[in-house]
């Protein structure tokens, strides 16, 4: 590969972002990569070449006075588009993850200051002047991880990807993650069990991630403290942040209009996998481990209130659909699996002004995706007291129905005045099948179901109750979904 010789005058190095010969001022660092130190003054911030001693070996001591250590680390050949690894914290600590990198075509930098102007002068150094990539990866362990959090929250447009260590954090970076959701950023955290920071960052900083739409992985070694940090094997690490660096984002599909948001879905289920590398097992959850998918958000004219739908893969033939009134969290296990089995999950909208939802507004919304391909009857879902608002609709819509799947279900709705248990015919004449799940001891049970039950065999409907002995109102996902997946794909309509 054929060095650029263009030289920075102001700088005076031969640094230009993939150049591996060495200069006077220059060294190697670990495996024989080229390192290039650089000084930056504390009140102009120019950023100048610096030798540094023989006795720094592959670390780095302070700078001199009014002075700030700055490193580089150059690969053999840079990859396309210059991708680099920012490290704020603790340099040369566990490399390994950044010694992959550098395998891989990456740059690998450093700055010796916490994030402010300093980190601002130093990635225009690094982007504008010697061309690495405006989305640098980020590496922090413990308190580079609160450093990386606050850098990158307030630059969500220049982060491709964060790795995060047993980390800490501040209220800053706390209050201003949903940023970085907005900007799509995935986040993996790797941590110890028994690290004492896990709860009060790591755990906290998942939750509210998750909670904003953000895709965060996480794998925490079991028996681990604070230390060590990484892992020994840093593959798992170094394919992390080339798959962040490399991402492209999807063309939105085209019911969603010019005006949408897009966040993502995935479960939070956790699975124990043996590290034999790591010498101990690691539990893992998060999009790494899992199927992620796009969940988009947008609205209709006339229409108040927000639809939201997730979108499989790879839709199923016909592209069925469930037709839900309730925000769909990730423990819904029923509707993840219908997800990997191409099923559309839909959220109807519901005023901030009402207690329900409008027949007009959801009108609206089953016209829309049905003049954009989606199944004509979609199975309807709802659990508590969102199963009787899709009741509600499914009553006055029984032609465009295929079936109805409620948990624990609440027979009533806001916006109809007759009771729904006394308004069951249109269904059974339109032989529309029901399925509930409930719980032996739900307080809703005997008023509720077992009247449905009733009431809907006299009028010759089909109806299915699957009992769950002991439970209440919650939980209310079935432990064994494939009973309920195997109704909804049976009953549904394409």
């Amino acid at each position: 590969m054929a060095v650029n010789q263009a030289v920075n005058a102001k700088q005076g190095t031969k640094f230009d972002g993939d150049a591996t010969t060495l200069d006077d001022k220059s060294s190697r660092w670990r495996d024989g990569f080229a390192r290039y130190d650089f000084v930056m003054d504390e009140q102009s911030l120019d950023i100048t070449p610096f030798k540094a001693p023989e006795s720094e070996y592959f670390g780095v001591n302070p700078g001199p006075e009014g002075q700030i250590r700055c490193i580089v680390i150059v690969p053999g050949d840079a990859a396309p588009g210059k991708p680099w690894s920012w490290r704020g914290c603790y340099w040369d600590h566990e490399p390994q993850a950044e010694i992959e990198l550098l395998k891989r075509g990456f740059h690998v930098a450093y700055i010796q200051r916490g994030p402010g102007k300093e980190w601002d002068a130093w990635y225009r150094f690094l982007t504008e002047r010697h061309g690495l990539s405006k989305k640098p990866a980020f590496i922090g362990m413990s308190r580079g991880g609160e450093y990386e959090y606050t850098w990158a929250a307030r630059n969500p447009d220049k982060v491709s990807c964060v790795y995060a260590d047993n980390p800490g954090a501040n209220q800053e970076a706390l209050s201003n993650l949903g940023l970085l959701a907005g900007f799509d950023v995935p986040i993996l955290h790797i941590c110890g069990s028994l690290d004492p920071l896990r709860g009060k960052f790591s755990t906290a900083i998942e939750n509210i991630y998750q909670q904003f739409g953000g895709r965060i992985s996480v794998m925490i070694k079991d028996g681990c403290g604070h230390h060590p940090h990484s892992l020994r094997d840093p593959e798992p690490i170094a394919d992390f942040i080339v798959q962040g660096v490399q991402e492209y984002r999807p063309a939105p599909p085209a019911f969603v209009g010019p005006k949408f948001t897009r966040t993502t879905f995935y479960s939070i289920a956790s699975s124990y996998r043996v590290f034999p590398a790591e010498g101990t097992g690691i539990t893992c959850r998060g999009p790494l481990f899992t199927e992620c998918y796009n969940r988009y958000t947008f609205s209709l004219p006339g229409v108040e209130g927000a639809i939201s739908v997730i979108e499989p893969k790879a839709a199923a033939s016909g592209k069925p659909w469930i037709f839900r009134a309730d925000f769909v969290d990730r423990d819904a296990l029923v509707d993840l699996a219908l997800l990997a089995k191409g099923f559309h999950i839909v959220t109807g909208p519901v005023p901030y002004n009402a207690d329900g939802p409008s027949a007009s507004a959801w009108d609206a919304v089953f016209q829309h995706l049905a003049g954009a391909g989606f199944s004509r009857k979609p199975v309807m879902e709802g659990d508590g007291g969102a199963a009787g608002e899709v009741y509600a609709w499914a009553i006055e819509n029984p032609d465009k129905v295929s079936a109805i799947y409620a948990v624990n279900p609440i027979m009533r709705s806001h916006r109809v005045q007759a009771g729904l248990v006394d308004s069951l015919a249109p269904l059974a004449h339109a032989g529309v099948p029901i399925l509930h799940v409930c719980g032996s001891h739900d307080p809703w049970l005997n008023d509720n179901t077992r009247v449905v039950e009733e009431r809907y065999r006299e009028l010759g409907g089909q109806i299915t109750i699957i009992l769950k002995d002991g439970e209440g109102h919650y939980p209310v996902a079935p432990s064994d979904v494939s009973p309920v997946v195997g109704f909804v794909a049976k009953s549904a309509v394409l």
